[in-house]
Protein backbone atom coordinates (compact mmCIF):
# COMPACT_ATOMS: atom_id res chain seq x y z
CA UNK A 1 0.00 0.00 0.00
CA UNK A 2 2.93 2.16 0.99
CA UNK A 3 4.95 1.39 -2.35
CA UNK A 4 1.47 2.10 -4.11
CA UNK A 5 0.73 5.44 -2.83
CA UNK A 6 3.64 6.66 -3.03
CA UNK A 7 3.49 6.51 -6.96
CA UNK A 8 0.28 7.85 -7.39
CA UNK A 9 1.97 11.03 -5.33
CA UNK A 10 4.06 11.19 -7.87
CA UNK A 11 2.42 12.49 -11.34
CA UNK A 12 3.25 11.24 -14.77
CA UNK A 13 4.99 7.54 -12.17
CA UNK A 14 4.33 4.25 -13.59
CA UNK A 15 3.50 1.19 -11.21
CA UNK A 16 4.79 -2.19 -11.24
CA UNK A 17 3.99 -4.98 -8.22
CA UNK A 18 4.84 -8.77 -8.42
CA UNK A 19 4.77 -11.56 -6.13
CA UNK A 20 7.18 -13.88 -6.66
CA UNK A 21 7.52 -17.23 -6.00
CA UNK A 22 10.14 -20.39 -7.38
CA UNK A 23 7.69 -20.86 -10.49
CA UNK A 24 7.83 -16.82 -11.44
CA UNK A 25 9.06 -16.44 -14.81
CA UNK A 26 11.20 -13.95 -16.45
CA UNK A 27 8.61 -13.05 -18.87
CA UNK A 28 6.60 -11.94 -15.38
CA UNK A 29 8.53 -9.18 -14.69
CA UNK A 30 10.56 -8.26 -17.44
CA UNK A 31 7.81 -8.91 -20.65
CA UNK A 32 7.09 -11.93 -23.18
CA UNK A 33 10.03 -12.50 -26.13
CA UNK A 34 9.78 -10.05 -28.91
CA UNK A 35 8.07 -12.28 -31.74
CA UNK A 36 9.16 -9.64 -34.17
CA UNK A 37 12.23 -9.29 -32.71
CA UNK A 38 12.91 -12.95 -33.32
CA UNK A 39 12.35 -12.72 -36.63
CA UNK A 40 15.50 -10.44 -36.56
CA UNK A 41 17.50 -12.98 -34.68
CA UNK A 42 17.47 -10.44 -31.64
CA UNK A 43 16.31 -12.15 -28.53
CA UNK A 44 14.45 -9.34 -26.77
CA UNK A 45 11.54 -8.57 -24.82
CA UNK A 46 8.22 -6.39 -24.93
CA UNK A 47 8.80 -4.52 -21.78
CA UNK A 48 5.81 -2.13 -21.77
CA UNK A 49 3.98 -2.73 -18.42
CA UNK A 50 6.75 -4.59 -16.76
CA UNK A 51 9.37 -3.99 -14.26
CA UNK A 52 11.96 -2.20 -17.22
CA UNK A 53 9.66 0.82 -17.34
CA UNK A 54 8.54 1.19 -13.52
CA UNK A 55 9.53 4.73 -11.46
CA UNK A 56 7.95 3.08 -8.31
CA UNK A 57 8.35 -1.34 -8.42
CA UNK A 58 7.33 -3.54 -4.98
CA UNK A 59 8.41 -7.14 -5.16
CA UNK A 60 6.99 -9.86 -2.43
CA UNK A 61 8.54 -12.16 -1.65
CA UNK A 62 11.35 -10.81 -3.13
CA UNK A 63 14.18 -13.51 -2.73
CA UNK A 64 11.88 -16.62 -3.78
CA UNK A 65 12.75 -15.62 -7.56
CA UNK A 66 15.00 -17.74 -9.73
CA UNK A 67 18.53 -17.28 -10.26
CA UNK A 68 17.93 -15.55 -13.83
CA UNK A 69 15.20 -13.66 -12.37
CA UNK A 70 17.71 -12.56 -9.46
CA UNK A 71 20.29 -11.62 -11.56
CA UNK A 72 19.03 -9.32 -13.75
CA UNK A 73 17.58 -7.40 -10.77
CA UNK A 74 21.04 -7.04 -9.79
CA UNK A 75 21.57 -4.53 -13.05
CA UNK A 76 18.80 -2.92 -12.38
CA UNK A 77 19.16 -2.09 -9.15
CA UNK A 78 22.79 -1.44 -9.22
CA UNK A 79 23.59 0.58 -12.62
CA UNK A 80 19.52 1.42 -13.37
CA UNK A 81 20.13 -0.60 -16.67
CA UNK A 82 18.53 -3.52 -18.18
CA UNK A 83 19.88 -5.74 -21.26
CA UNK A 84 17.38 -6.30 -23.37
CA UNK A 85 18.80 -7.90 -26.80
CA UNK A 86 20.92 -6.20 -28.84
CA UNK A 87 20.22 -3.28 -26.53
CA UNK A 88 21.48 -1.72 -23.38
CA UNK A 89 19.12 0.53 -21.88
CA UNK A 90 18.77 2.69 -18.94
CA UNK A 91 15.21 2.34 -16.81
CA UNK A 92 13.49 4.77 -15.01
CA UNK A 93 13.49 2.96 -11.78
CA UNK A 94 13.77 5.85 -8.84
CA UNK A 95 12.60 3.14 -6.09
CA UNK A 96 12.24 -0.63 -5.84
CA UNK A 97 11.05 -2.14 -2.45
CA UNK A 98 11.19 -5.30 -1.67
CA UNK A 99 9.28 -7.35 0.90
CA UNK A 100 10.33 -10.83 2.82
CA UNK A 101 9.32 -13.20 5.37
CA UNK A 102 12.92 -14.76 5.45
CA UNK A 103 15.92 -13.59 4.97
CA UNK A 104 18.23 -15.17 2.36
CA UNK A 105 21.07 -17.80 3.88
CA UNK A 106 22.26 -19.16 -0.15
CA UNK A 107 25.46 -16.82 -0.55
CA UNK A 108 23.95 -16.36 -4.59
CA UNK A 109 21.18 -14.02 -3.00
CA UNK A 110 23.45 -12.45 -0.94
CA UNK A 111 24.34 -9.50 -3.70
CA UNK A 112 20.59 -8.83 -4.45
CA UNK A 113 20.34 -8.50 0.09
CA UNK A 114 22.95 -6.03 -0.17
CA UNK A 115 21.12 -4.16 -2.82
CA UNK A 116 18.55 -2.93 -0.74
CA UNK A 117 20.09 -0.36 1.39
CA UNK A 118 17.29 0.59 3.76
CA UNK A 119 16.30 -2.41 5.75
CA UNK A 120 13.02 -1.67 8.05
CA UNK A 121 11.41 -4.71 10.49
CA UNK A 122 7.89 -4.38 10.45
CA UNK A 123 7.15 -6.50 13.80
CA UNK A 124 3.61 -7.40 15.08
CA UNK A 125 1.60 -5.05 17.10
CA UNK A 126 1.87 -4.99 20.77
CA UNK A 127 0.24 -1.79 21.84
CA UNK A 128 -3.91 -2.37 22.55
CA UNK A 129 -4.12 1.29 21.28
CA UNK A 130 -2.18 0.86 18.63
CA UNK A 131 -3.82 -2.38 17.52
CA UNK A 132 -7.61 -0.56 17.81
CA UNK A 133 -5.94 2.15 15.31
CA UNK A 134 -5.21 -0.85 13.12
CA UNK A 135 -8.79 -1.99 12.96
CA UNK A 136 -10.19 1.46 12.51
CA UNK A 137 -8.19 2.66 10.14
CA UNK A 138 -10.06 3.50 7.13
CA UNK A 139 -8.72 2.56 3.29
CA UNK A 140 -6.89 5.74 1.76
CA UNK A 141 -8.28 8.38 0.10
CA UNK A 142 -8.16 9.49 -3.16
CA UNK A 143 -4.51 10.39 -4.34
CA UNK A 144 -3.43 13.85 -4.95
CA UNK A 145 -0.24 14.29 -6.63
CA UNK A 146 2.31 16.53 -4.79
CA UNK A 147 5.40 16.38 -7.14
CA UNK A 148 5.85 15.54 -10.92
CA UNK A 149 8.49 13.42 -12.54
CA UNK A 150 10.24 16.78 -13.11
CA UNK A 151 10.27 18.49 -9.75
CA UNK A 152 11.34 14.84 -8.36
CA UNK A 153 14.19 14.97 -10.40
CA UNK A 154 15.22 18.22 -9.73
CA UNK A 155 14.98 17.77 -5.79
CA UNK A 156 17.35 14.38 -6.55
CA UNK A 157 19.82 16.64 -8.59
CA UNK A 158 19.73 19.44 -5.73
CA UNK A 159 20.37 16.59 -2.56
CA UNK A 160 23.43 15.18 -4.90
CA UNK A 161 24.92 18.57 -4.73
CA UNK A 162 24.61 18.87 -0.67
CA UNK A 163 28.09 18.80 0.59
CA UNK A 164 29.43 16.14 2.85
CA UNK A 165 32.46 17.42 5.20
CA UNK A 166 35.83 15.85 6.14
CA UNK A 167 34.14 15.30 9.78
CA UNK A 168 31.20 12.95 8.82
CA UNK A 169 33.44 11.09 6.68
CA UNK A 170 35.29 10.63 9.75
CA UNK A 171 32.65 9.75 11.92
CA UNK A 172 31.97 7.10 9.39
CA UNK A 173 35.07 5.64 9.27
CA UNK A 174 34.63 5.36 13.36
CA UNK A 175 31.42 3.82 12.59
CA UNK A 176 32.61 1.22 10.37
CA UNK A 177 35.73 0.66 12.92
CA UNK A 178 33.53 1.04 15.84
CA UNK A 179 30.58 -1.88 14.38
CA UNK A 180 33.63 -4.47 13.04
CA UNK A 181 34.73 -4.49 17.16
CA UNK A 182 31.27 -5.92 17.11
CA UNK A 183 31.50 -8.20 14.16
CA UNK A 184 29.59 -6.03 12.09
CA UNK A 185 30.83 -5.48 8.48
CA UNK A 186 28.53 -4.00 6.42
CA UNK A 187 30.04 -3.94 3.04
CA UNK A 188 32.09 -1.10 1.04
CA UNK A 189 29.19 -0.45 -0.80
CA UNK A 190 26.89 -0.08 1.23
CA UNK A 191 29.06 2.81 3.36
CA UNK A 192 29.56 4.49 -0.26
CA UNK A 193 25.83 4.19 -1.52
CA UNK A 194 24.83 5.45 2.31
CA UNK A 195 26.17 8.68 1.52
CA UNK A 196 23.31 9.77 -0.72
CA UNK A 197 20.99 8.24 1.98
CA UNK A 198 23.26 11.28 4.51
CA UNK A 199 22.57 14.07 1.86
CA UNK A 200 18.67 13.19 1.49
CA UNK A 201 18.55 13.65 4.80
CA UNK A 202 20.07 16.70 5.04
CA UNK A 203 18.52 17.92 1.87
CA UNK A 204 15.00 17.00 3.63
CA UNK A 205 16.04 19.01 6.48
CA UNK A 206 16.49 21.95 4.42
CA UNK A 207 20.45 21.99 4.58
CA UNK A 208 23.20 22.10 2.00
CA UNK A 209 25.29 20.54 3.86
CA UNK A 210 25.49 16.69 5.81
CA UNK A 211 25.84 17.05 9.83
CA UNK A 212 26.97 14.13 12.32
CA UNK A 213 23.19 14.02 13.49
CA UNK A 214 22.13 12.70 10.19
CA UNK A 215 24.41 9.58 10.29
CA UNK A 216 21.36 8.39 12.86
CA UNK A 217 19.45 7.39 9.78
CA UNK A 218 22.13 4.74 9.30
CA UNK A 219 20.34 2.20 12.13
CA UNK A 220 18.51 1.13 8.95
CA UNK A 221 21.35 1.15 6.98
CA UNK A 222 24.53 -1.26 8.49
CA UNK A 223 22.77 -3.96 10.21
CA UNK A 224 22.91 -7.21 7.95
CA UNK A 225 21.06 -9.54 10.57
CA UNK A 226 17.72 -8.41 11.80
CA UNK A 227 19.55 -9.20 15.68
CA UNK A 228 21.87 -6.44 14.83
CA UNK A 229 19.90 -3.95 15.67
CA UNK A 230 20.64 -3.01 18.66
CA UNK A 231 24.14 -3.35 18.70
CA UNK A 232 24.32 -1.06 15.20
CA UNK A 233 22.01 1.54 17.61
CA UNK A 234 24.33 1.16 20.45
CA UNK A 235 27.36 2.14 18.84
CA UNK A 236 25.88 4.87 16.93
CA UNK A 237 24.17 6.57 19.61
CA UNK A 238 27.81 6.23 21.75
CA UNK A 239 29.32 8.48 18.87
CA UNK A 240 27.02 10.74 18.37
CA UNK A 241 25.88 11.33 21.63
CA UNK A 242 29.07 10.18 23.88
CA UNK A 243 30.64 13.49 23.77
CA UNK A 244 27.28 14.99 25.13
CA UNK A 245 26.91 12.41 27.74
CA UNK A 246 30.45 12.69 28.82
CA UNK A 247 30.08 16.93 28.61
CA UNK A 248 27.22 15.99 31.14
CA UNK A 249 29.62 13.62 33.37
CA UNK A 250 32.12 16.63 33.61
CA UNK A 251 29.78 19.15 34.97
CA UNK A 252 28.67 16.77 37.51
CA UNK A 253 31.79 16.52 38.48
CA UNK A 254 32.28 19.74 39.02
CA UNK A 255 29.71 20.56 40.93
CA UNK A 256 30.69 18.27 43.68
CA UNK A 257 34.09 19.68 43.59
CA UNK A 258 32.61 23.06 44.58
CA UNK A 259 30.25 21.57 46.86
CA UNK A 260 33.53 19.70 48.24
CA UNK A 261 34.90 22.97 48.46
CA UNK A 262 32.26 24.79 50.28
CA UNK A 263 31.70 22.29 52.79
CA UNK A 264 32.48 23.67 56.88
CA UNK A 265 36.29 23.57 57.25
CA UNK A 266 37.77 23.35 60.56
CA UNK A 267 40.39 26.45 59.53
CA UNK A 268 41.44 28.68 57.15
CA UNK A 269 43.75 27.12 55.69
CA UNK A 270 41.98 23.57 55.19
CA UNK A 271 40.13 25.57 52.95
CA UNK A 272 42.11 27.26 51.12
CA UNK A 273 44.21 23.79 50.34
CA UNK A 274 39.89 22.49 49.42
CA UNK A 275 39.87 25.58 47.17
CA UNK A 276 43.57 24.68 45.50
CA UNK A 277 42.98 21.42 44.98
CA UNK A 278 39.30 22.27 43.99
CA UNK A 279 40.53 24.71 40.74
CA UNK A 280 43.17 22.83 39.83
CA UNK A 281 40.99 19.65 39.14
CA UNK A 282 38.00 22.08 38.02
CA UNK A 283 40.74 23.12 35.46
CA UNK A 284 41.61 19.54 34.36
CA UNK A 285 37.69 19.22 33.56
CA UNK A 286 37.97 22.44 31.49
CA UNK A 287 40.78 21.11 29.69
CA UNK A 288 38.66 17.96 28.40
CA UNK A 289 36.29 19.49 27.90
CA UNK A 290 37.42 21.92 25.09
CA UNK A 291 39.01 18.73 23.86
CA UNK A 292 35.69 17.57 23.15
CA UNK A 293 34.05 20.70 21.82
CA UNK A 294 37.01 20.34 18.93
CA UNK A 295 35.91 16.99 18.85
CA UNK A 296 32.56 17.57 17.74
CA UNK A 297 33.24 20.69 15.84
CA UNK A 298 35.58 18.22 13.64
CA UNK A 299 32.60 16.00 13.48
CA UNK A 300 30.26 17.99 11.58
CA UNK A 301 28.27 18.69 14.40
CA UNK A 302 26.65 21.53 16.34
CA UNK A 303 28.53 21.21 19.73
CA UNK A 304 26.14 23.83 21.76
CA UNK A 305 25.72 20.84 24.78
CA UNK A 306 29.33 20.66 25.27
CA UNK A 307 29.98 24.62 25.06
CA UNK A 308 26.87 24.95 27.23
CA UNK A 309 28.47 22.22 30.00
CA UNK A 310 31.86 24.51 29.91
CA UNK A 311 30.04 27.50 30.45
CA UNK A 312 28.74 26.37 33.34
CA UNK A 313 32.07 24.85 34.46
CA UNK A 314 33.50 28.10 34.23
CA UNK A 315 30.98 29.77 36.53
CA UNK A 316 31.50 27.28 38.68
CA UNK A 317 35.37 27.78 38.49
CA UNK A 318 34.80 31.55 38.76
CA UNK A 319 32.47 31.69 42.06
CA UNK A 320 35.15 28.99 43.44
CA UNK A 321 37.77 31.60 42.91
CA UNK A 322 35.11 35.01 44.02
CA UNK A 323 34.38 32.99 47.48
CA UNK A 324 37.89 32.52 48.35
Amino acid sequence: MLADQLCRRIAGADYFQWLLTRFTTPEELFGAVSLQGLEEDDYRRVTDHKLPEAHVAFLDEVFKGSSSILNTLLTILNERRFHNGKEVRDVPLLCLIGATNELPDEDDLEALYDRFLVRLVTEPIREDFRFLQMLRAEPPGPPRATLTLDELREAISEARRVRIGDGVLRLLAEVRRALAAHGINPSDRRYRESLDWLRARAYLAGRDEVRGEDVAGLEHVLWHDPGERGEVQAVLHELLHGHEEEARRLLFQSRELEAYAGRPWDSKELRARAVVEAHTKIQQLLERLNVLVGEVDDLGRQPDAVCEAREQVLEIQRKLLAGY
